[in-house]
C-alpha cells in the first residue's frame, strides 16, 4: 500500500566553541550574534562632533580624528551562513566595520565580515540616507583582512600612521558596533607592541593588544591615533578580561597592497573558524565553514557550508585549537598548487576526499564508523540503550532514534515545493518508509508557518486524512478516539492506528503538538511507524521518541 511522500533532513551533535570574532549579525536579522564574546556596550564611549550628513560624502584626506567618522564604514553581508553553534543563517545580514583608504572607494575590513557573503551593502560615516553596494577586490583567510571596492568615488579616507608604535600610544577604536548605525569612538592605550597573533579564525605574527573597547560589529575598524591615522585593524575582543586586540599596521599593509589589486593572499575562499569535540569515543577537530567564496579553490572542490576541514596534505588541523597549521600549509604552497583535502560533512559525518586545484570531493565512508560509503548516511550521537541522538540540518530540532535506523535525512520540510519548517525522516530504509506502510521509520517536523492557519487539532486532522498519509482510510482504528498529550514542556493530541495497510499490519501513531510556554510559535508533527504492539500501551520506540523530541530556537 503506497502513501502520499512527503520529502522532509540532518546535521547531529554540538561542539564547544569559544570564539571572539568581533562582528555582529545585522538588526533586521533575525539570528541572533554568533557566540562571539559576551556583548558589552561601553559606557566610556566618547562620541565625537557629528558632521551635518550629505548625499554624497566629502572628499580627501582625513586630518584629526573629530573628522574621522567620514572615512568609516559600516558593512552588511547578505548571505547564507552556518555557525556551529546556532546553525544555517538564511539570507541574514551580518555588519561588521570598515575604512577607506582611496578617494575611490577602496576600503579595508576583515576577511571574516565579507567572504561567502551574497550582497555588500555599505554606510558611510554613519550617514544612513545613501546605501552603497561593494565587491570583494581580495581576501586574506589567514591575515583576517578584506579589501573592498565601494561603488562611486570622490570619498574621504583615511591615511595610515607613520611614528613607531609603542606601549603606552593613545589609541581609539572607531566603528559601528552592535550592528548599530551610531558610530562609536573608544579610547584606550596599547598594551602589548607583539601580542599572540594565533587564534581559531586567523594565524598573524602579532597584533596589538589595546584597552580601547571593541565589540561585536567593530570588525574591520580602524585603531586610530589622536591625529585619525590609522594604527591597526581591530578584529577581535575579550570583554570579560578587557583584552581588544587590532591587526598591526606593519603586519597589515603588504598583504593589503596585493589585495587592493586582486591578489588573494593565504586563502582558498572559505570563511571560518577552528572547532574541536568528540563524536562518541572519537575526537575531531578540524576548520568550520561557515560560507565558501564563489569560485575559489574551496568552491571548485565542492567544498560547502557547514563542512569540517579534517586534513590538508595529512595534517590534522586545528588540533591546538588555532589556525596556525592551515595557515603554515598554505603559506608553504603557491595559490595554485594542487593540495589533498579531507571533509568531515557535519550533517550526515560522511568522510570525503579530494584535492584543492586538483579533483573534487568523494564520499569514502563516514568518520569513526570505519564503514564504507554504501551505507546509510545518517550520523549522530549514540546514547544509552540502542538509540541515537539526530537533529535537522540546521540544528533546530533533535530527537533519538534506534541506531538501526541508519537512514536520516534532516532537510527541510516542503510543502508544495515551498520550505514550511524544520524536519528530521529516519528509518532502516527511507524509501519504503515514505512508500509503504509496514516499514518502520518516523517523520519529526515543526513549522511556525502551519501555525499561522491553525491549532494541533487541525493539524492533526489534516496529516491523517486522504490529503496526507491517510492512516484513517488504511489503517484501524478506535473512532471518535483520539488522545491527550501532555510531557510539561508540549502538549497536544496524538492518533493511534493499527493493522496499517491490512490485517496484522503496523501501528501508527501521529501526535501533533505545541510548545506549552509560546503556544503560537510554532506546530509539531510527529509520525511513528512501528511493528505491532498490544493495542494498549504506547509502543516504546515511540515512547522513546517522545521523550527525546526538542525544538530549539526558531
Amino acid at each position: 500500500m503506497y502513501r502520499r511522500l512527503l520529502k522532509p533532513f540532518v546535521w547531529l551533535v554540538t561542539l564547544t566553541l569559544v570564539v571572539g570574532l568581533a562582528c555582529q549579525l545585522g538588526q533586521s536579522s533575525t539570528p541572533t550574534a554568533p557566540p562571539t564574546e559576551e556583548k558589552v556596550i561601553e559606557p566610556t564611549a566618547t562620541q565625537p562632533p557629528e558632521p551635518t550628513p550629505t548625499s554624497e560624502p566629502e572628499s580627501g584626506a582625513i586630518s584629526s580624528l573629530e573628522d574621522a567618522k567620514a572615512a568609516i564604514i559600516q558593512i552588511e553581508a547578505e548571505g547564507t551562513f552556518v555557525d556551529p553553534e546556532e546553525g544555517w543563517n538564511i539570507n541574514v545580514g551580518k555588519r561588521g566595520s570598515g575604512f577607506i583608504i582611496d578617494p575611490s572607494g577602496i576600503a579595508v575590513t576583515n576577511n571574516h565580515v565579507v567572504t561567502g557573503a551574497a550582497i555588500l551593502r555599505v554606510w558611510v560615516g554613519g550617514d544612513t540616507t545613501k546605501t552603497y553596494n561593494a565587491r570583494v577586490l581580495g581576501v586574506s583567510e589567514c591575515s583576517d583582512l578584506a579589501v573592498i571596492d565601494i561603488e562611486g568615488d570622490g570619498f574621504p579616507y583615511l591615511k595610515w600612521d607613520e611614528e613607531p608604535i609603542k606601549v603606552g600610544k593613545d589609541v581609539y577604536a572607531a566603528g559601528f558596533p552592535l550592528g548599530d548605525p551610531e558610530y562609536t569612538l573608544t579610547k584606550g592605550i596599547v598594551s602589548k607592541e607583539k601580542a599572540d597573533g594565533e587564534s581559531s579564525w586567523a594565524s598573524v605574527d602579532y597584533v596589538i593588544e589595546h584597552s580601547a573597547r571593541i565589540n561585536p560589529g567593530n570588525s574591520g575598524g580602524p585603531l586610530l591615533n589622536p591625529k585619525g591615522e590609522v594604527v591597526g585593524i581591530n578584529y577581535a575582543g575579550i570583554s570579560q578580561f578587557d583584552q581588544n586586540f587590532a591587526i598591526a599596521r606593519d603586519e597589515a599593509l603588504p598583504v593589503i597592497e596585493k589585495l587592493r589589486y586582486g591578489t588573494n593572499v593565504n586563502s582558498l575562499g572559505i570563511n571560518g573558524l577552528t572547532v574541536s569535540g568528540n563524536v562518541g569515543e572519537y575526537p575531531i577537530s578540524g576548520v568550520w565553514v561557515r560560507s565558501v567564496a564563489s569560485g575559489s579553490p574551496a568552491d571548485k572542490a565542492r567544498i560547502k557550508a557547514g563542512d569540517i576541514i579534517y586534513q590538508i596534505e595529512g595534517e590534522v588541523l586545528a588540533t591546538d585549537g588555532t589556525m596556525k597549521d592551515y595557515c603554515d600549509i598554505l603559506r608553504s604552497r603557491a595559490a595554485s598548487d594542487v593540495m589533498s583535502v579531507t571533509v568531515i560533512r557535519w550533517f550526515d559525518l560522511s568522510l570525503l576526499e579530494g584535492q584543492f586545484n586538483g579533483r573534487e570531493l568523494e564520499l569514502v565512508g563516514y568518520f569513526g564508523s570505519g564503514s564504507s560509503g554504501d551505507q546509510g548516511g545518517g550520523g549522530g550521537t549514540e546514547t544509552e540503550s540502542g538509540y541515537i541522538a539526530v537533529t535537522d540540518e540546521t540544528g533546530t530540532i533533535s530527537v533519538e532514534i534506534p541506531v538501526d535506523w541508519v537512514e536520516v535525512d534532516g532537510s527541510a520540510w516542503t510543502y508544495n515545493g515551498t520550505p514550511i519548517g524544520v524536519a528530521i525522516s529516519a528509518a532502516p530504509n527511507l524509501q519504503d518508509f515514505y512508500d509503504y506502510y509496514d516499514a518502520p521509520g518516523v517523520f519529526f517536523g515543526a513549522s511556525s508557518e502551519f501555525a499561522k492557519y491553525g491549532g494541533y487539532v487541525q493539524f492533526l486532522d489534516y496529516y491523517t486524512g486522504p490529503d496526507s498519509f491517510n492512516y484513517r482510510g488504511n489503517c484501524s482504528y478506535r473512532t471518535g478516539q483520539r488522545y491527550d498529550y501532555n510531557d510539561g514542556i508540549y502538549r497536544g493530541k496524538f492518533d493511534y492506528f493499527y493493522n496499517c495497510g491490512g490485517q496484522g499490519g503496523y501501528d501508527a501513531y501521529v501526535l501533533s503538538a505545541v510548545s506549552i510556554e509560546n503556544q503560537g510559535a510554532y506546530i509539531i508533527i510527529i509520525i511513528v511507524q512501528v511493528p505491532p504492539g498490544d493495542g494498549v500501551n504506547v509502543d516504546p520506540i515511540t515512547q522513546h521518541i517522545w521523550d527525546t523530541f526538542l525544538v530549539g530556537k526558531f
